[in-house]
């Protein structure tokens, strides 16, 4: 591998990794600049969970929607990331990354709340719902990788862990309450009014993040090369290093089972097991219980076991309690169902919680948006093409059967890790051995 052309840029006098005062006992909540982007995260995942759920009940229950058509929603919110992934890498490297994200949480504000104004007029349709999906999964690519760069430059490298652990915590107690949430909204006022709830979460995230204090610096406009030649250098960073690839290989095949499973989910509990829409807030509610463990336990799985070997425990041990989920209903009770679930979110979040933290600290810097976004169009681009192959085997053989076929994907994404140079580590490498 060979990434002696692109260092790392030197640490400047303001970063978070220099001049550092001595750390308090409260770690990174004494850190203002972490507090606000953690609120303003962990409010605008809170809307996203409401967002979800809220947006497939209103295709199922309220637009009588096809297993098919509910597939194309899924899958209309991930594709950008075929066509915009790798520009929106090389773009967010040279623009500053906090702006980026303030800029998306307002469009997303507007795209989300179109969806209620067009219900209270009475013109809403499964088009306008497949065009919000695209649009904001668009706006999304931006966002989630200027997201997953701006992180080492708040706080540092030794941080890192701890930030991922209490955001993706954030996130997973956000996932807790807003299943629950949706569903009570959709009992009282209706389904679509869980969008403007996720629409409202948005402002709020955009005006936590405007008051955030630390200042990025991107590359100066002599230093920039041609916008191929900067996607080229962080796609062939993640192809050359084995560590980086393997996880992007992982995480698309585990995409494709995941969300082959999402995509009948909603119908599974709906129509195969009789759950009501209140019902499934709380069904999801428990599931995401498992991503709050999950987030919990990353750090400790981490430090006790090693980054690499976690993430294989992570992923042989959590994965395969999956397979109880097709059982809901028929051989073993929802709630049992549901708990097994849990478990196995649980896994596949602590799992990602190790990765995203190992992908932080082992890139360079300069390249980190690049290279995150390389990664993410490989495994987020195997999402909508298992949304759509979960909605067309659901409408062929049922969802109880696509659920057994798409939860054995999900679990052959262990054999990739097992193929791999991971098998024979403890921990992650800090860096590339070229750098």
């Amino acid at each position: 591998m060979t990434t002696a052309s692109v260092q790392p840029p030197p640490v400047p006098a303001s970063s978070p990794a220099a001049g550092k005062p001595p750390r308090s006992r409260w770690g990174l909540w004494a850190q203002g600049d972490f507090r606000k982007l953690w609120i303003g995260e962990t409010t605008s995942g809170l809307g996203t969970a409401v967002g979800n759920v809220a947006l497939a009940l209103v295709a199922v229950v309220t637009l009588d929607a096809s297993p098919f058509m509910v597939g194309v929603l899924t899958a209309s919110a991930w594709l950008p990331w075929l066509f915009l992934g790798l520009l929106a890498g090389a773009w967010v490297d040279r623009w500053p990354r906090l702006k980026v994200m303030l800029v998306c949480d307002l469009l997303l504000l507007v795209l989300f709340g179109s969806v209620p104004v067009a219900g209270w007029f009475g013109v809403l349709t499964m088009a306008q719902l497949v065009a919000v999906a695209l649009l904001a999964g668009a706006v999304k690519v931006f966002l989630s990788t200027a997201y997953g760069a701006v992180l080492p430059s708040l706080v540092a490298k030794k941080d890192l862990l701890e930030a991922n652990v209490k955001l993706r915590s954030g996130d997973a107690a956000a996932e807790i309450a807003g299943p629950g949430l949706a569903g009570l909204l959709a009992q009282a006022f209706g389904a679509a009014s869980g969008l403007l709830a996720d629409a409202a979460t948005y402002l709020v995230s955009a005006l936590f993040l405007g008051s955030i204090r630390a200042e990025e610096k991107p590359p100066p406009v002599s230093e920039r090369r041609g916008i191929l030649r900067e996607i080229g250098e962080g796609v062939r960073f993640l192809v050359r290093d084995p560590y980086l690839r393997t996880l992007a290989s992982f995480a698309a095949v585990g995409n494709l089972g995941l969300n082959g499973i999402q995509a009948v989910q909603m119908i599974f509990l709906v129509r195969s097991v009789g759950v009501t829409p209140g019902g499934v807030g709380a069904v999801f509610a428990v599931v995401s219980v498992g991503g709050l463990a999950g987030a919990a336990l990353a750090g400790r799985i981490a430090r006790r076991f090693g980054t690499a070997r976690g993430l294989l425990l992570c992923e042989l041990v959590g994965a395969p309690f999956i397979l109880l989920l097709p059982l809901a209903g028929e051989r073993l009770p929802l709630p049992v169902s549901a708990a097994a679930w849990a478990i196995a979110v649980c896994g596949v979040i602590a799992g990602n919680v190790i990765a995203g933290s190992f992908y932080q600290a082992y890139c360079p810097p300069a390249m980190i948006g690049r290279i995150r976004a390389s990664a993410s169009t490989v495994n987020f681009s195997a999402i909508p093409v298992g949304a759509l192959l979960g909605g067309w085997l659901g409408g062929l053989l049922g969802a109880r059967t696509t659920l057994w076929i798409m939860a054995s994907v999900l679990l052959s994404a262990g054999a990739v890790l097992l193929a791999s140079p991971l098998r024979r580590l403890r921990s992650f490498p800090d860096r590339p051995a070229s750098s």
